[in-house]
């Protein structure tokens, strides 16, 4: 892509003194006339370049400009690869690190990265999730709509969006667009959706700032208090943080949170087995008291 070659050449300005057309030609893959236009369109985008003939010539940034070249230090070049590396573990391929190895100049420092960062954003489900990714990522680009079947805890739903926006957030995939049969802007988590299709073009409408919070995304309708065993302390740290309980005098551990909805808060409950005690919303003990008998129930039968 011309704006990946154009970023690549102005990085190794940035970090040699002067380069020959020849050398950037052969680094990019390109012809001499193709990066002759690349480095007249960095002319005009305001970088000062300046082109010298002759067997000792080159191009050059403006000799007033060599503070630039600290633009990017060594450890701000690892961070830019640790990002990379982490898209391409959802894109099946190295295509952003290819684009880091041109940024880097071909400097072996700084390709190694910071090696004690390792992300990865592709989970369990990479190979479903991977074409999803792909799909919705041209789609945006393209600016057309996606049609796909969503599975929600309130049932089965076939929906057409347009896209704006792939977000990794609460350890998950989302997209965020414009639904059709909502009139409104909705976020749809990835793995929840299938049989994804791209289809007709659409005009960009403006889209409001997307809120993260926890409070607007899923607004909470349930105070929940309950009494936890303390041997799953480590549970209620890893799923909602320290500050959830409090640790009573016998070593119990009175928790306190939000839930969405019902449904979340017995099954929730239910997992801990006989080592949570549901105390607030009191009406809901009778429900996972009805759900508690219904498993018994199924067994009793085998």
């Amino acid at each position: 892509m011309k704006l990946d070659r154009m970023i690549g050449i102005l990085s190794i300005l940035l970090q040699k003194e002067k380069v020959t057309a020849p050398y950037l030609a052969e680094k990019f893959e390109v012809s001499r006339r193709t990066i002759n236009r690349d480095i007249e369109a960095l002319c005009m985008a305001g970088i000062p370049l300046v082109t010298e003939p002759g067997q000792n010539g080159g191009v050059s940034i403006m000799e007033g400009y060599k503070i630039d070249r600290t633009l990017l230090t060594t450890s701000d070049m690892q961070a830019i690869l640790s990002g990379l590396r982490s898209l391409d573990s959802v894109s099946g391929s190295n295509q952003y690190t290819q684009l880091m190895e041109k940024l880097s100049a071909g400097s072996s420092n700084l390709l190694a990265g910071d090696t004690h960062i390792l992300i990865d954003l592709s989970s369990w489900y990479k190979d479903s999730l991977s074409p999803k990714i792909e799909l919705l990522h041209s789609a945006i680009l393209s600016g057309r709509k996606v049609s796909f079947l969503y599975f929600a805890p309130k049932g089965e739903s076939a929906r057409t969006i347009e896209p704006y926006d792939l977000i990794f957030q609460w350890a998950g995939w989302y997209v965020w667009g414009w639904c059709e049969s909502r009139e409104d802007f909705r976020l749809f988590k990835l793995r929840r959706m299938t049989d994804l299709i791209m289809g007709d073009p659409f005009e960009k409408r403006p889209a409001p700032p997307l809120d993260f919070s926890p409070e607007h995304i899923f607004p909470y309708a349930y105070q929940v208090t309950a009494i936890i065993q303390p041997e799953y302390k480590w549970r209620l740290i890893e799923e909602f943080g320290p500050e959830s309980f409090t640790v009573r005098p016998d070593g119990t551990l009175l928790f306190r949170f939000g839930f969405t909805d019902k449904t979340s808060i017995i099954g929730w409950i239910v997992s801990f087995g006989g080592s949570a005690n549901l105390l607030e919303p009191a009406e809901l003990r009778r429900e996972i008291l009805a759900f508690a008998e219904g498993i018994c129930k199924n067994y009793l039968q085998t």
